[in-house]
């Protein structure tokens, strides 16, 4: 199942589009093994980059969110997220911190198998980062989930596709979409990458982007948690 939503494009010079996106992998819990979609794309892509977020197994909201931040602002140009599972949702509080001060150069994201949070009984290291921000995202985004992923049911991420204005797709049994889910290089992501690619960024600015206004604070100011 694909819903999809109607995506506001810029006029860009020719200079400007000859500009490609860097693809910052943010992984979720334990991160990215040797087999996982996310890594064979790394190693494969010239446009694929690890955000190291670092306390892997134990994960500190703060601490994630901050190393997004810090990958965002050294980008030279353009940047799609491509997140999986629990880090999706350092994605979206990355966003929600920054409001409408989100660097404009994050043209798009891909957020794959965000776990359900505040589900109870939930992990507790994922818990975290409950409860889910629920903001429209200021970038097109695509939302891919399965439905039988052990994490998330479903009907709870469609609805958050729904309060995110984004894309959403539903595969059929691929688990957690990760390595045991037995993708490889995971071609149909690939595809659905490159339709996030191709969205033009919301302003002309991003490809010229170095950084935030020096009077917006960076997101791990504004967290209490």
């Amino acid at each position: 199942m694909v819903r999809a939503f109607t995506l506001e494009c810029v006029t860009m010079t020719e200079g400007e589009l000859g500009l490609s996106p860097l693809c910052l992998i943010i992984p979720g819990l334990h991160d990215s093994g040797p087999v996982h979609w996310q890594t064979i794309w790394e190693r494969e892509r010239h446009d694929c980059l690890r955000v190291q977020l670092g306390m892997w197994g134990d994960p500190v909201r703060n601490v994630w969110i901050s190393r997004i931040d810090q990958a965002v602002a050294a980008a030279q140009g353009p940047v799609v997220l491509v997140a999986h599972s629990l880090g999706c949702h350092a994605v979206l509080w990355w966003a929600s911190l920054l409001g409408e001060n989100a660097p404009s150069n994050v043209v798009g994201a891909l957020l794959v198998a965000p776990p359900d949070v505040d589900r109870l009984g939930a992990d507790p290291r994922i818990e975290r980062f409950a409860p889910t921000p629920k903001s429209v995202l200021p970038f097109p985004t695509t939302i891919v989930a399965s439905n039988d992923d052990p994490w998330c049911h479903p009907d709870r991420a469609d609805e958050l596709a729904c309060a995110l204005g984004a894309h959403f797709v539903l595969l059929d049994g691929a688990g957690h979409i990760n390595a045991e889910s037995g993708l490889g290089a995971w071609r149909e992501g690939q595809e659905l990458l490159e339709r996030v690619l191709d969205v033009r960024p919301r302003s002309p600015a991003a490809l010229g982007w170095r950084g935030r206004p020096a009077d917006t604070p960076a997101p791990q100011q504004a967290l209490s948690r």
